[in-house]
Formats: C-alpha cells, sequence, structure tokens
C-alpha cells in the first residue's frame, strides 16, 4: 500500500490510548485498529477531521504517501 498509516506514532506522542481515541471520536476500537495497522479501505473526511480534531494534528501527521508500494 502506497498510504502509510501512522496513528499508533501520534498515539504514542499524545500519550493517548486506542480505547480512549475510540471512546472520543464515536467509532469501534476494532475499526480504529484497523485504521492503525493500515487495512482499511477508506476513511471518512468527517472521522479523519475528528481525530485530528482530538489529537491535534493535521492530517499530514497521520497519513503519509510512500512511491514504494511495499511499506
Amino acid at each position: 500500500m502506497a498510504i502509510i498509516i501512522n496513528l499508533d506514532v501520534m498515539l504514542a506522542k499524545r500519550k493517548m490510548r486506542l480505547n480512549e481515541l475510540s471512546e472520543r471520536v464515536g467509532i469501534t476500537q476494532s475499526n480504529l485498529s484497523i485504521l492503525k495497522q493500515g487495512k482499511a479501505k477508506a476513511i471518512k473526511i468527517s472521522t479523519l477531521n475528528i481525530i485530528c480534531d482530538i489529537l491535534d494534528c493535521q492530517p499530514g501527521d497521520i497519513l503519509e504517501y510512500s512511491r514504494d508500494k511495499t511499506a
């Protein structure tokens, strides 16, 4: 996949656990886990907006593009 998800990095920087983010965003912990593992097929802009608001970050802090499709 060419898109790398750095959600775990942002969670660590904010000293927040996945279950706390899940509760605050309003989506299941398993859905956030799928996103964190890079297995999600899509993410709603509204969900990304809420995540960025809660983690006080930019979308580019969570999503990274890599030309190497094996990343």
